[in-house]
């Protein structure tokens, strides 16, 4: 009798789980987070155009109609990582789905209602709101959900594959969403910013749900002390890809450069390809040192882009950035989740991310009245000064990891 009851029932999404190895799970949820991001990647480098040339405001609103997205995520990262931790991942990836769907609406209000340019932007920025609550629940449970799928063991290639979705997904959808404005104005932008999430879910639906793990949970509070220290250097790494998204398409746009989209296009396709070539190398070497030589890098590409004399250098200077941040959300990542039980991985890899989104939402608004006053070169010298401190800090990160173990 207690040999029968040791062994549980199969449901029938147990035996489908069993059908169907980890990688093309992983593989099919890769895809649809990177269609499903395109909602983030259309309009990063039109907004900026948008708010500054059709609607008629500063530098300083532009950085706040960047920032304040990612602000948003940051406040919804531990309700995104609960929900996934005690729902599981494909619960909290499809209401992201549902959330982006509806940013991606309130963004075609602010694109055709007839109103004033203050109201417009007052929309728009209910629309940035909306969408950080979205892609905190996109992206978190999709990672949750994809790191659950692949297995501690492969838990650092789930982290590279699920960054390069994202950053592929800035790649295209930089260019793509530039070419929408030209074509239709920011309501294309709009229109194409609500179908695609809508999409990813059609091809995430699919794969099976893996249950969530029963046992103790780890408050996100004590989620943060134990990470802080690597979140801190994410943080700092994370301002690079903030100066770019938020001031690269003014920058080229002021130098009278013509290929404004293409500078988050070499941002995202030098991300993904380091990925693709060297995801598996924070599991095999270790994470800190990974991340403080692709920090080194990052300082490089900053630096390229802040003393820019033409636009090929300030082009290689996007490229180099991509790859020195590629590698550093798996690489802290993974050092992160050796300190957090499973049962808590999504609050881990929500309350980690949310480091790097603080990045974002205070960079814009910080280097935008640096624009202002000292032109868009200083934003770079921002990010290169930011590269250099993340090095720092990883090493500090690593000091302490060796001190406690």
């Amino acid at each position: 009798m207690s040999g029968s009851n040791a062994v549980a029932p199969k449901t029938a999404a147990a035996d489908t789980t069993a059908a169907m190895p980890p990688e093309p799970r992983m593989m099919r949820l890769t895809a649809a987070l990177f269609i499903g991001f395109l909602c983030v990647g259309l309009p990063l480098p039109v907004i900026p155009i948008f708010v500054k040339h059709s609607l008629g405001f500063g530098d300083f609103a532009v950085g706040v109609s960047v920032g304040i997205q990612f602000l948003a995520t940051v406040l919804t990262r531990g309700y995104a990582g609960r929900l996934a931790d005690h729902k599981g991942g494909k619960r909290s990836m499809f209401q992201g789905v549902a959330t982006c769907a509806c940013a991606g609406i309130v963004y075609a209000v602010a694109a055709w209602l007839p109103v004033s340019a203050d109201i417009k932007f007052c929309v728009l920025v209910a629309g940035r709101l909306v969408l950080g609550l979205g892609e905190s629940q996109l992206v978190t449970g999709t990672l949750a959900w994809s790191i659950a799928t692949a297995g501690q063991p492969r838990a650092g290639k789930a982290i590279a594959w699920t960054g390069m979705a994202l950053y592929g997904s800035l790649a295209l959808g930089a260019p793509l969403g530039v070419a929408l404005y030209h074509a239709g104005g920011f309501a294309y932008v709009a229109l194409g910013a609500t179908a695609v999430p809508l999409i990813a879910g059609v091809v995430a639906y699919g794969v099976p749900a893996v249950e969530a793990l029963h046992g103790e949970r780890v408050p996100l509070r004590r989620v943060l002390s134990l990470i802080w220290q690597g979140g801190v250097a994410l943080a700092l790494q994370g301002v690079g890809f903030a100066t770019i998204g938020a001031f690269a398409s003014l920058y080229f746009t002021s130098r009278g450069w013509v290929h404004v989209g293409l500078a988050m296009t070499c941002f995202g396709v030098a991300f993904a390809f380091m990925r693709i070539l060297f995801g598996h190398l924070p599991d095999r070497i270790g994470g800190y040192h990974v991340a403080a030589a692709s920090m080194l890098i990052e300082a490089i590409g900053q630096a390229l882009l802040w003393l820019a004399p033409n636009e090929t250098v300030a082009l290689a200077g996007a490229l180099v950035t991509g790859i020195g941040c590629s590698l550093v959300f798996p690489s802290l990542g993974v050092e992160a989740l050796k300190t957090i039980p499973p049962t808590s991985r999504g609050t881990a890899m929500g309350g980690f991310t949310a480091f790097q989104d603080v990045a974002y939402g205070v960079t814009g608004p910080i280097t935008g009245v640096l624009a202002t006053h000292y032109g868009y070169p200083s934003v770079f010298l921002v990010g290169t000064i930011a590269a250099v401190s993340g090095v720092v800090m990883s090493r500090v990160a690593r000091a302490r990891a060796l001190s406690s173990s």
